[in-house]
């Protein structure tokens, strides 16, 4: 069981939504897609589902072109953020309602609502109607009743989104075993990094309707083809600077320099840009050969027990997470400092050339 895009594209009154795209989704895989609002995520799903015919391309299921075939025909469950329950039903029926569409016998209907009631963890709520539930409750009526279909592929558009914290890490934790179980083919969209991280599987990164990697979820997150990408799979995004390259040198202006070791010795003489994650940067020295930088602090936000600090850096705008509680005036100069190993080093049209040091030994 494989679905396969080839080709695929999406036009909307001459805009595009989705650039030309090949993918390829394995039975049993769970695929992240990943990007801000408007990177054309739901679009994505949405061609994958039949919901929308693509521009270009077709669409394989298992080898068969299902590109024309309509949606209730294609095997295909879908979960929305604004989860949707029937009110007037109770759990039970509102699991039991796909069934009962396709007129299932009786006797199969309800050892399926049973079976896929428990794997939620819904089975002592059967009886009880949606608006008696809790939020995390409700969100896992819609889910039993998008996975008692035995859909072979299970689109999940930002399901979690409208939960507290403490229902979504429970969810989190539960979908993959969940997929693991089912068989099918599990597509999530979040705009949140951490969520794929925490989710596992394969992740497809997106930006402005281009899938610009696919891979296992830490080989994308560690070595990302382009910048695009590591802006991406970086919350806050990811910082940028440029240097250059001379001799044995890596040059980062202000006077700062760093040995070009590794696969920077391999790099020819030139101009590049440097990338590093927010949580690299640093308000104190730890390591001997760390760079500094002299910045200026805009704004401060205390997250309880980190500390996010906005910086310019000679019109440059750097995001540091820092650990603890740090309260720093806005509008101050402040030293901040970046070992060499956290630096991913990508061409000035935005191409990976040389992976951070610690991302290749992880």
């Amino acid at each position: 069981m494989t679905l396969v895009l080839e080709n695929v594209s999406k036009q909307v009154e001459g805009q595009v939504h989705i650039h030309p795209t090949d993918l390829t989704l394995e039975k049993g895989t769970m695929n992240v897609l990943l990007g801000p609002t408007l990177a054309g995520k739901t679009s994505l799903m949405r061609l994958m589902a039949g919901l929308d015919a693509p521009w270009t391309g077709r669409i394989l299921w298992d080898g068969e072109d299902v590109t024309g075939k309509r949606v209730q025909d294609r095997g295909v469950a879908m979960v929305y953020q604004q989860f949707i329950n029937y009110p007037s039903m109770t759990v039970y029926e509102n699991i039991a309602s796909p069934l009962r569409l396709k007129r299932m016998p009786e006797s199969e209907i309800d050892a399926a609502v049973r079976k896929t009631a428990d794997l939620m963890k819904l089975g002592p709520m059967l009886e009880r109607k949606p608006l008696e539930l809790s939020g995390g409750q409700q969100q896992r009526c819609a889910l039993a009743r998008a996975l008692v279909k035995n859909a072979g592929l299970v689109l999940l558009d930002e399901p979690l989104a409208n939960l507290d914290y403490k229902l979504r890490e429970e969810l989190r934790q539960e979908i993959p075993k969940i997929f693991e179980e089912s068989g099918s083919i599990f597509v999530y969209a979040t705009t949140e990094p951490e969520e794929a991280l925490l989710l596992g599987g394969n992740t497809a990164t997106l930006w402005e309707g281009r899938v610009t990697q696919f891979g296992p979820t830490p080989d994308v997150y560690r070595q990302p083809v382009d910048r695009e990408t590591a802006r991406v799979f970086s919350d806050p995004p990811m910082n940028f600077l440029q240097i250059s390259k001379t001799g044995g040198r890596i040059m980062f202006g202000e006077g700062q320099s760093a040995s070009a070791t590794g696969k920077l010795a391999q790099l020819e003489d030139g101009r590049y840009v440097a990338g590093f994650r927010p949580n690299h940067l640093e308000i104190k020295k730890h390591a001997a050969e760390a760079l500094e930088f002299s910045t200026r602090l805009e704004v401060t936000e205390i997250t309880g027990s980190e500390t996010f600090i906005h910086l310019d850096h000679h019109g440059e705008r750097w995001v540091g997470l820092i650990h603890g509680v740090h309260d720093i005036a806005p509008g101050e100069g402040l030293a901040v400092y970046l070992d060499p190993r956290h630096v991913y080093v990508f061409s000035e049209g935005g191409k990976l050339v040389a992976p951070a040091a610690y991302a290749q030994a992880a």
